[in-house]
C-alpha cells in the first residue's frame, strides 16, 4: 500500500526559495488498514473511556474534582510548549498579588477551556470557535502579539532556539495554502456519518494530527490542538465531562509524540499514529480512573474524620469541601469566602491540622498557609 499525506510546495525563489507542506485532505486515501492489534487497542479505549466517564458521573462534587483536573491538563499542556510553574503556583491563595507570566499561561488555558466548552452549546466545532478560543490562550501572555484569534498570515516554522526557514525541523503550510487545508479539516471535523463512516476516536486521532501539522497560529498550536481532542469527543457524546486529558502521557513520551507525527508526513503511515494514540487514550483513561478512586477514598476517609468531631464538624466539612477546590488556603481569605469569622475558621484549621488533614507549609503568625497535602499529592502525579 502506497500512501502520501501531503506534497512540499516550493515558496518564493533563489535564495529565499524554501518547501513547506501542504496535507491532503482527510480520511486518508487509500483508506486506514487497521491490523488486530490496533483494532483490539480502539475497543479497549472505548471501555475504559466509557468507564471512567461512567465513574465521573457516580463522584459527588464532580465538577470541582473535573475544575481541578483542568487545571492540571493546563499546567502540562503547557510545561509541554516550556512554560515554567508548578501545580502549588497555580493553587497559590494569593495568585492575583504573585501571577507572573508563567502562571498566567495556565490560567489562560483553563479559561480557553471552560470558553470553548460553553462555546460548544451555541457552535458546531469550527474554526470560529477555533479561533476565538486561542483569542483566549493568548491574552495577555508571551506571544499576545503574535495575533490571537487569528489565523497566521505569514510562514512558521518547527526546530530547535534559533532556527530558521533554512534550518527548521518541519515547515508547514504557506500561507497561501493555509486556508484550504482549514477548510477541509473542517469539513472532516463535522461530516456526516454516514458510509465509510470512522471510529470516533480514529477521527480524533486524525484531527489532532492535521492540526499540528497546519500549525495554523503563530503561537499557541499545541496547547489548542491537544483542546480539540477533548472539545471533539464532547461533542461527539464520547464524553459527558472533559474529565480525558493526554497532555500527561504526551509529556512523558514527548520524543515519541513528536517523532511518530513526523513520520506520518514523511512515510503517509497514519497506521502507527493511531496505535500511539489509542495506547495514550487507554493508559491516560488509567490514570484519571486511579486518580478518581483515591480520591474518592480519601475524601470519605476525611469527612468519616470530620463527622466524628462533634458540633464542630459541620464547620470543617464546609472547610473541606472549600479544599477540594482550593487545597492550599490562607485563612482570612477562606473565611471571607466561607462567610465565616475568622477565628471560627482558625479554630477549624487548626483542628484539622491537628487530626493530620491540613499541615502548615508558611507563615508564623499573620499570612499563615496550609495545604491539603494528601489530596495535593494524588493531584501533583507528572505535574
Amino acid at each position: 500500500m502506497f500512501r502520501t499525506s501531503g506534497t512540499w510546495r516550493k515558496n518564493l525563489s533563489g535564495e529565499a526559495e524554501y518547501e513547506s507542506f501542504s496535507p491532503s485532505a482527510l480520511p486518508p486515501v487509500p483508506p486506514l488498514q487497521l491490523d488486530t492489534e490496533t483494532q483490539g487497542l480502539i475497543v479497549k479505549a472505548h471501555r475504559r473511556l466509557a468507564l471512567l466517564d461512567g465513574l465521573s458521573a457516580r463522584i459527588p462534587n464532580i465538577n470541582i474534582l473535573i475544575s481541578m483536573y483542568v487545571r492540571k491538563e493546563a499546567l502540562m499542556s503547557s510545561q509541554i510548549e516550556g512554560t515554567q510553574a508548578t501545580l502549588d503556583d497555580i493553587l497559590d491563595p494569593a495568585i492575583n498579588e504573585n501571577t507572573n507570566r508563567s502562571i498566567t499561561e495556565v490560567i489562560n488555558y483553563v479559561k480557553a477551556t471552560d470558553f470553548a466548552i460553553k462555546k460548544l452549546a451555541e457552535l458546531p466545532l469550527c474554526n470560529r470557535l477555533i479561533r476565538e478560543t486561542h483569542a483566549v490562550l493568548m491574552q495577555g501572555v508571551r506571544g499576545q502579539e503574535r495575533t490571537p484569534g487569528e489565523f497566521r498570515r505569514s510562514q512558521n516554522w518547527i526546530g530547535g532556539q534559533g532556527s530558521s526557514l533554512k534550518t527548521a525541523r518541519y515547515i508547514p503550510p504557506s500561507p497561501e495554502d493555509m486556508p484550504e487545508s482549514l477548510s477541509n479539516l473542517e469539513h472532516f471535523i463535522n461530516r456526516d456519518e454516514g458510509p465509510g463512516f470512522i471510529d470516533v476516536l480514529v477521527r480524533a486521532a486524525l484531527i489532532h494530527y492535521q492540526f499540528e501539522t497546519i500549525h495554523p497560529f503563530l503561537d499557541g498550536n499545541g496547547r489548542i490542538g491537544r483542546l480539540l481532542i477533548t472539545l471533539f469527543l464532547i461533542e461527539k457524546g464520547v464524553m459527558a465531562t472533559p474529565i480525558l486529558y493526554l497532555s500527561y502521557f504526551l509529556k512523558l513520551n514527548r520524543v515519541e509524540y513528536y517523532d511518530r507525527l513526523t513520520y506520518v508526513r514523511e512515510n503517509g503511515d497514519f497506521e502507527q499514529w493511531v496505535r500511539f494514540f489509542m495506547t495514550a487514550v487507554c493508559e491516560t483513561s488509567d490514570d484519571a480512573i486511579y486518580t478518581i478512586d483515591k480520591i474518592a477514598l480519601l475524601r470519605s476517609s476525611n469527612y468519616a474524620l470530620i463527622n466524628s468531631m462533634g458540633r464542630s464538624a459541620k464547620t470543617m466539612a464546609s472547610i473541606l469541601g472549600y479544599l477540594e477546590e482550593n487545597p492550599i488556603i490562607e485563612i482570612r481569605r477562606t473565611a471571607e469566602a466561607l462567610k465565616m469569622s475568622y477565628n471560627t475558621v482558625s479554630g477549624a484549621v487548626n483542628r484539622l491540622c491537628t487530626a493530620g488533614v491540613l499541615a502548615q507549609v508558611s507563615g508564623i503568625r499573620r499570612n499563615r498557609v496550609f495545604a491539603y497535602e494528601a489530596y495535593l499529592e494524588i493531584l501533583r502525579k507528572g505535574t
